[in-house]
């Protein structure tokens, strides 16, 4: 029988992070027991930044070294996905270049999304890409609003070059209530902290542990890495002494990350990925009305997957923020008085996005057959020789090398995350565009800088609830 099971993975964490002790000063006044949590940062989407802007990075991560092309279906897991009634996977297909005839899909409603999605890909046994992608919002003042991050991982799935192949398996599905969050609503309602670590995680992960081990025909000394998040503190240490587990403990990915939701165990299953060796087992569990275990074999493709940024290094890439009120102003928290210069309409015309989809969803400019030149936006005839566009060639530039060649930092346009940076890309290839320049640290960016494309909101039109997304340019590494 073919061995089907993981042949890569990826992750993306948001380059923005805040200290926790600045969240917790400025609510001093009123929760002066914030600051006993207030340790380490926590990561936090910009305004341009969503569940698929996310999921779209950590698949590109995962693809590195490998391609789209023989992906037979697309799953993207979360709980904070910016539509309910307009499939998000398929946003994240366009820009990846993924084939039209590929199936997509999006799973939500519970925190083990990442983990009872991923556990159905499997068991598919379908060339498929799965990604985990959330970003959390605790209400101002709470425990959640310090503890929680973003996030998203991803991982490809096939037959041939399986680096991690799953050998045990286990569900237990509970209406246990630990939290929720209605329809509509913003923030979460959560539970008394000690009912839900003592009747919640205490005894569902466990049983789901015990049920997964005997799928796999082992005991727990047999398990080298063991994952699960928990938005409590403690609680995996807790349940892996409880199992009798005495290898390693996955971090939690509390400094520098925070509780990504949905998408953390995902996040601590390719973190695991980064330094296991072929013949080690991981263990990864997904909590949520009910639990998930699953029990994956490194193999020995693992040693030769080409190198990716994964967890550590996107953890690594980091622009701090000293403002609460600038993290708050991304999340919706505030709404600021931006004045006439931001009254003007987002409204899409989405006929027209429909006709430009195949050079705007995955960054795909022309190369003239006559000249040679590269040219994006795409007209009817070449910039420069006047050669028809039939006889373009299509080049993504998504992927391609690029630097600085001119930049200003504008104070009067209206941009949500001030001042709007924005200047000529000059690509490796001879291509050469006016874009926006996005994690700007506080050293601000010069001519000749290193950058990478990244996909973004482009434009919020928030009158109609509509995202138009693009693609933006970043530092290569954060300053």
């Amino acid at each position: 029988m073919t061995e089907f099971g993981i042949t890569g993975y990826g992750a993306y964490v948001p380059r923005l992070r805040i200290d926790r002790g600045i969240i917790a000063e400025a609510h001093k006044w009123m929760a002066p027991g914030l600051k006993g949590q207030a340790k380490g940062s926590r990561s936090f989407t910009s305004w341009d930044e969503d569940a698929i802007t996310m999921a779209v990075e950590a698949a590109r991560d995962a693809l590195t070294g490998g391609s789209v092309d023989g992906i037979k279906a697309i799953y993207l897991a979360s709980t904070t996905l910016p539509y309910a009634d307009l499939q998000n996977a398929s946003i994240v297909a366009g820009a990846i270049s993924a084939p039209t005839g590929i199936a997509s899909s999006d799973i939500g409603n519970s925190q083990r999304a990442g983990t009872s999605g991923l556990l159905q890909a499997l068991k598919a046994g379908e060339a498929a890409l799965f990604i985990g992608s959330d970003a959390p919002v605790g209400k101002p003042a709470s425990v959640q609003e310090i503890s929680y991050g973003a996030g998203a991982a991803a991982f490809t799935l096939g037959s041939e070059g399986v680096i991690a192949k799953l050998v045990g398996k286990a569900s237990v599905t509970d209406s246990f209530v630990d939290h929720f969050r209605a329809t509509g609503q913003k923030y979460e309602y959560a539970w008394e902290e000690r009912w839900v670590r003592d009747e919640g995680y205490a005894k569902l992960a466990p049983a789901a542990i015990k049920a997964a081990l005997a799928d796999a025909g082992i005991g727990i000394d047999g398990v080298a890495y063991f994952a699960m998040p928990s938005q409590l503190r403690a609680v995996a240490d807790a349940v892996a002494k409880q199992v009798k587990f005495a290898g390693t403990v996955v971090s939690g990915l509390e400094n520098g990350v925070g509780y990504a939701g949905s998408a953390h165990a995902l996040l601590q299953l390719a973190l695991a990925l980064e330094t296991a060796k072929p013949g080690e087992k991981i263990l990864v569990v997904g909590f949520g009305q009910g639990a998930d275990a699953l029990i994956f074999e490194v193999t020995d493709a693992i040693t030769g997957l080409a190198k990716r940024r994964g967890v550590s290094g996107s953890v690594a890439d980091a622009v701090a923020t000293d403002s609460y009120l600038r993290f708050l102003s991304f999340g919706d928290g505030i709404d600021v008085e931006w004045g006439m210069r931001g009254e003007r309409s987002g409204k899409t015309q989405l006929t027209e996005q429909y006709r430009s989809a195949f050079q705007i969803e995955a960054f795909v400019a022309g190369e003239c057959a006559a000249c040679n030149t590269i040219q994006f936006p795409q007209f009817q005839f070449c910039v420069k020789c006047q050669a028809p566009r039939k006889q373009f060639r299509q080049v993504t530039l998504a992927d391609k090398p690029a630097q600085v060649l001119t930049s200003t930092a504008d104070w009067l346009s209206y941009y949500p995350a001030p001042p709007l940076y924005c200047g000529f890309v000059q690509f490796d290839n001879g291509a050469r565009l006016l874009m926006e320049m996005v994690d700007i640290g506080p050293k601000g960016i010069e001519r000749g800088d290193k950058l990478r494309m990244v996909y973004r909101i482009k434009e919020r039109d928030r009158a109609r609830g509509y995202n138009r997304y693009f693609w933006k340019t970043t530092p290569i590494a954060a300053a």
